[in-house]
């Protein structure tokens, strides 16, 4: 196909714009219409069969029926299934409204279980509580929802258009104001323009790799491609908890719930191999899940769900639900493996791990009414945050934003062409790749490293990780191929699963803490801290376009829970969440750090101490603006949380009063490593500005017998720096175990002219330090043994000193000899050596040296040979030089042509 221009856009209009017409979508859609607005419902695939409900419902999860249960006790249950992170205002809507809304289905045709009085058959499932109410029909809710959109009366103020993909919710003067997509069969180029947008689009289900390998074998609806996370976010619009991940146990190798919730009530639960129990409650949820995961890895696994004792009348009504409501595939699938509930049980597995507002907690940030941090920007259903919000929610925020985005009519303004024009090129770009990598490929890849290195049990190191890959796929992405709109779509698809991962990882990263069972377990973080992270982790795009986090405080709650206390108060803004160093595996030539030990980090900042929980911090940061005197600091740098330790050396690096030196040496002896590493920072930042006083220099000598090694070279540095050691103290340092700390020794060495205690370094076993003191040695002697060591770099180096020391006979004999030595470090460094050879020596190997193969050589030759620039001979070599087809080489050539 060819790529539409993008002034050949088709542009609708409308008051409401809904995208997607799954569960929340269309409640959105007719509550919008049924206030008398014109409304416009997107649909990628066909309002029709699209969305979770169009997979199968068995019945309602979250039904608060009056005389059956009570509001509050609904929002206590949740509160403590989501461990206290809630808005308990918003899971309260559904609390409060979820009865009228099972009514209003019913009058739309809807059939929910009742007994024989007529009356709601509520069961329990949930830890407390009867919520649940089964819908015999539920398969035919999707169908029932689409009569409603194609009454008469909706048909006048609705107009669905199906297969149009929208890629980028439009914004203007601070509000949303439309989209931009694509027709996903005809590839035409969409805009609308809107009064208000509501995104109903599902969660991410597409987001990890389930245990099959197939793309599309996914427990949530596999269309469901995080299309709305990635459109709030480039909106401008924050999302919260996307730490909390989705998972779910299901039946192995299918992609269906094994439903052990819904056997339940008819007396089926889940046991290991050897038929025993293992959890208290079979509702989901994280502390379920974290059982669930132990007990299928263990030598009691694997684990079933089981329901062969059960009497026949219980299967039977089983068989009806699970193989005609829930799953119509699912009775073939067990047909075709020879199995029956009456005489096997149903092994079970994990999912993959997802993003869902519905069943856990992560989604677009919402208040009571459904609107998003961006005006005229709506989310509702599993994409919206209202913890285990489920099918009665999504319909209860769909109407809250049908309704509230009533408010509004259609945009009158121009359409922001350069968000517009960005959409386009995401659309299309793929058509200027026709044979570039296929969409299945890359999303296979790119889900895979979520797997790998973003499912839990999470580990900082994993996450950091798989941001360098998450980074890295960009390109990838963009490179992808597609010839048809088809493809179009699929490949806009991974853009969003790409985002998608991307927050799913620094947010993994930033909550440094265990919380909500298997959905968010770090290893590094093993314990939950309520005290620091009873907060809500929400994200947002920074003007810069860098994903940056604030942690906000759980409000006071409405309905108390005993469990926990929010207390509220101001918010923490953390920035950017920066991933650890996972380049190399621990320190060079040193064993590495075990995942069980804190491990010292020189990097720690003062956005890591602006990070902590402590009320301390906002004092400090107060103080911080009146450029306080140490006095003032001091008592910070001794205070019991390290946190405020280090937010206490970050504002003595800023502030850099009277005494600042001193203050830091002195807390190198902190027994914090974090604070130790932010103090060795910041004395090696300010070396300059130092004063180099007697307080100082005891404060740094004390530190050379600390047992922290990064502390003992910081101390080795200052002191080197700012004169304030001597040699003794320096050379004991040579035999520290660290290798840093006697690199630092031997620079600090060469600085105050202890050559000889140098040279004692040269068999060091460490090729860095040996390195370091060939180039430190001034006498071709002192070089002399460290032209035949083992190591191709110590041995470049060393041939490099004599460029400096000198190189006489019998030194430049050996030189010439290294210009054919087999590694281009030594021949670089033989050519740097000839520079202060014997001209009438060193010029002719200079000018064979012209003609190695590595560039580098090529150009040690020539700076040398400039060295001898007073011959002839070397200058002839030169003018040849002028020709080479290194850049570099040249350059330096011509200067031998230039007037003096």
């Amino acid at each position: 196909m060819q790529i539409p221009a993008v002034s050949d856009a088709q542009e609708l209009s409308c008051d409401v714009l809904v995208i997607g017409g799954g569960t929340a979508g269309t409640m959105a859609a007719l509550t919008a219409a049924e206030q008398g607005r014109n409304v416009l419902l997107l649909e990628k695939a066909h309002v029709r069969h699209s969305g979770a409900l169009a997979m199968g419902m068995d019945g309602v999860n979250n039904a608060v029926i009056p005389g059956r249960a009570e509001p509050d006790d609904y929002v206590a249950e949740i509160t403590r299934a989501n461990d206290g992170i809630v808005d308990q205002s918003t899971v309260r809507q559904t609390a409060t409204r979820g009865f009228s809304m099972v009514r209003r289905l019913e009058s739309y045709g809807v059939k929910f279980e009742k007994d024989e009085h007529g009356e709601y058959a509520v069961r329990q499932v949930h830890r407390s509580g009867s919520y649940v109410l089964p819908m015999p029909e539920g398969k035919d809710v999707k169908k029932v929802l689409y009569r409603q959109l194609r009454r008469r009366e909706m048909r006048e103020r609705i107009r669905i258009e199906n297969r149009v993909m929208p890629v980028r919710v439009l914004t203007a003067d601070g509000r949303a104001v439309g989209a931009a997509g694509f027709n996903t069969r005809t590839g035409e180029f969409v805009t609308v323009r809107a009064g208000a947008v509501i995104l109903a689009t599902g969660p991410c289900g597409r987001l990890g790799l389930p245990a099959s390998g197939y793309l599309y074998g996914t427990y949530e609806n596999p269309t469901n491609a995080g299309d709305g996370y990635a459109m709030a976010y480039h909106a401008g619009a924050e999302l919260t908890g996307i730490e909390c991940f989705q998972i779910n146990p299901l039946m192995k190798d299918y992609n269906g719930p094994a439903c052990a919730y819904v056997a339940n009530p008819f007396g089926g639960y889940q046991v290991n191999r050897h038929g025993e129990r293992f959890v208290d409650s079979d509702y989901w949820s994280g502390q379920m899940m974290s059982e669930f995961a132990a007990e299928l890895a263990s030598d009691r696994g694997p684990v079933y769900l089981k329901l062969s004792h059960l009497p026949e009348e219980s299967i039977s009504a089983l068989e009806n639900i699970l193989h005609s409501t829930e799953r119509p595939t699912r009775g073939t699938f067990h047909a075709n493996r020879g199995h029956d509930y009456r005489t096997h049980d149903i092994e079970m597995h994990i999912s993959e791990i997802g993003l869902c507002g519905g069943h856990s907690a992560s989604g677009v940030r919402v208040d009571d009414h459904a609107r998003t941090t961006v005006p005229g920007l709506y989310a509702a259903g599993d994409l919206a945050c209202v913890p285990h919000n489920y099918m009665i929610g999504a319909f209860v925020f769909g109407d809250l934003a049908g309704s509230d985005a009533s408010r509004f009519t259609a945009y009158e303004g121009e359409l922001p062409s350069d968000q517009v024009r960005d959409a386009h090129e995401l659309i299309y770009r793929p058509l200027r790749n026709p044979d570039g990598p296929p969409q299945p490929q890359v999303e296979y890849k790119l889900r895979r490293f979520v797997n790998d290195y973003v499912a839990p049990p999470k580990s900082g190191a994993r996450l950091s990780l798989a941001v360098d890959h998450f980074e890295r796929m960009r390109g990838e992405i963009d490179a992808m191929g597609a010839q048809t709109p088809h493809e179009l779509m699929r490949c806009a698809e991974v853009h969003f699963i790409r985002d998608c991962a991307e927050m799913a990882a620094r947010s993994s990263l930033a909550r440094t803490e265990s919380r909500w069972g298997l959905y968010h377990e770090r290893t590094d973080h093993p314990k939950r801290d309520d005290d620091g992270w009873l907060h809500h982790l929400d994200l947002r795009k920074s003007p810069s376009g860098a994903m940056e986090f604030t942690a906000r405080p759980v409000a006071p709650y409405l309905v108390p829970v005993e469990e926990f206390t929010p207390g509220g108060g101001a918010s923490r803004h953390l920035g950017e969440v920066h991933p650890e160093q996972v380049a190399t595996a621990g320190q060079r030539d040193l064993a590495p750090v075990g995942s069980g030990t804190i491990r010292t980090d020189t990097t720690t900042s003062r956005e890591t101490a602006a990070a902590s929980h402590s009320p301390r911090i906002l004092e400090l940061l107060a103080l911080t603006e009146n450029e306080p005197e140490l006095p003032l600091l001091r008592p910070f740098l001794t205070d019991p949380d390290p946190a405020v330790r280090r937010a206490a050396v970050a504002a003595l690096t800023e502030t850099v009063p009277t005494g600042t030196g001193p203050a830091l040496a002195g807390t190198l002896a902190d027994p914090d490593p974090a604070v130790r590493g932010a103090a060795a920072a910041s004395l090696r930042e300010l070396v300059e500005v130092l004063v180099a006083e007697p307080e100082l220099s005891d404060a740094l000598h004390a530190a050379l017998f600390l047992e922290d090694a990064v502390v003992r070279a910081t101390a080795l540095d200052v002191l080197r720096a700012l004169r304030l050691g001597e040699a003794t103290a320096y050379a004991r340092a040579l035999a520290d175990p660290d290798i840093e700390v006697r690199i630092a020794s031997v620079r600090a060495l060469v600085s105050v002219g202890a050559l000889d205690a140098v040279a004692r370094a040269r068999t060091d076993p460490a090729r860095e330090v040996r390195v370091t003191v060939a180039r430190g040695l001034d006498t071709p002697e002192a070089v002399s043994p460290l032209l035949h060591d083992t190591d191709v770099l110590v041995r470049a180096a060393a041939f490099t000193a004599l460029a400096s020391a000198g190189c006489p006979t019998p030194y430049d004999a050996t030189a010439v000899e290294a210009l054919s030595a087999p590694p281009w470090q030594v021949r670089a460094g033989a050519a740097s050596a000839l520079g202060a050879a014997d001209p009438h020596r060193a010029i002719p190997a200079l000018s064979g040296a012209l003609g190695d193969p590595n560039a580098d050589v090529r150009k040690a030759a020539v700076l040398a040979l400039l060295r001898h620039g007073a011959t002839e001979d070397a200058r002839t070599a030169l003018a040849t030089a002028v020709l080479d087809p290194d850049a570099d080489v040249r350059a330096y050539a011509a200067r031998a042509a230039a007037p003096a």
